[in-house]
């Protein structure tokens, strides 16, 4: 028999967000993993809030950033994937989205 206990803080919270009829776009899979790696603190002073926030918004344009450059980059993966399959013409619709 396996018995096992999960502890949780009082302020754990669970966020849910889902689209219709499309995937999350890179926009807001970066404002959900932004809100990961920073939090800040209702009760911190204002000048640290200011530049927690700055901060934060530089975080999530990078994220932003380095996330176009892996969908790029999945593409030409199945781009030249789909060419070496040997359908040029569905490569090259690939190549388009």
């Amino acid at each position: 028999m396996f018995d096992m206990q999960v502890g949780l803080s009082k302020d754990f919270k669970v966020n849910v967000k889902t689209t219709e009829n499309k995937g999350h776009s890179i926009e807001e899979l970066a404002e959900r993993c932004t809100d990961k790696i920073v939090s800040v603190s209702d009760y911190a002073k204002p000048e640290v809030k200011e530049q927690a926030h700055a901060f934060k918004k530089r975080i999530k344009q990078l994220i932003e950033l380095y996330m176009q450059q892996a969908v790029k980059s999945d593409r030409t993966t199945v781009y030249n994937a789909i060419i070496n399959a040997g359908q040029p013409k569905l490569a090259e619709l690939i190549r388009r989205l």
